[in-house]
C-alpha cells in the first residue's frame, strides 16, 4: 500500500506511481479503452464524474488497474470511464476523517466503524469523465461490483474516447 503520511496525522495523500506518471505526462493507458465496468450506485457515480470523490470505498483490495468503465447501478449503461490508479488500506476511521474530501464529505459526517468495519479499503480513480451518450451493455446474472465488458461495448467506449471533446 503506498501511503505518503504527515506526522501524527493519519493518511493525508496518496502518490501512486500511475497517477505521478499522468502528472509527468507518461502514462498513456487511458487511451486504451476500458474492458471492465465497475457498478456503482447514485449518488456517489454523479460525485465521481464531476470530479467531487476520488476514491470509492469497498471491502477489500483488488488488482484491477489502468482504464475501466464506469457503470450507473440498474441503468445497464456504462456512463463514463476513468483511470483506477491504486488501493489504500484497510483504513481506519481516523485515517476516513482526514481524508473526507476524497469522499465527498465533511469529517463530521464520517462516524463509528461503518463501511466495511475493519476491511475499508480506498480504490483510488483518476481522470473520470461522462460519457456524451451512455453505452448500453448486458448485465450478467450475479455481477455486483465488477462486469467483463463484452468486444461490442468496448469498440464503443473505444470510438467514444478517441471523439473529440
Amino acid at each position: 500500500m503506498k501511503r505518503a503520511r504527515k506526522a501524527g496525522s493519519g493518511l493525508e495523500r496518496s502518490e501512486p506511481r500511475a497517477l505521478v506518471e499522468w502528472c509527468s505526462g507518461q502514462a498513456r493507458s487511458h487511451d486504451a479503452a476500458p474492458v471492465r465496468g465497475l457498478i456503482i450506485a447514485e449518488p456517489y457515480i454523479g460525485w465521481i464524474l464531476a470530479g467531487k470523490k476520488i476514491w470509492e470505498l469497498r471491502g477489500r483490495k483488488t488488482n484491477i488497474r489502468g482504464p475501466i468503465a464506469l457503470i450507473a447501478k440498474g441503468t445497464g449503461t456504462v456512463v463514463g470511464t476513468c483511470e483506477f490508479v491504486d488501493v489504500l488500506g484497510p483504513l481506519s476511521v481516523a485515517e476516513l476523517r482526514d481524508n473526507a474530501a476524497r469522499l465527498n464529505k465533511r469529517r463530521e459526517e464520517i462516524t463509528g466503524p461503518h463501511y466495511y468495519g475493519d476491511h475499508t479499503y480506498a480504490w483510488v480513480l483518476t481522470r473520470a469523465r461522462r460519457l456524451p451518450v451512455p453505452v448500453p451493455y448486458n448485465h450478467p446474472v450475479g455481477a455486483i461490483i465488477w462486469v467483463k465488458l463484452e468486444s461490442a461495448v468496448v469498440s464503443q467506449l473505444r470510438w467514444k474516447s478517441s471523439a473529440p471533446r
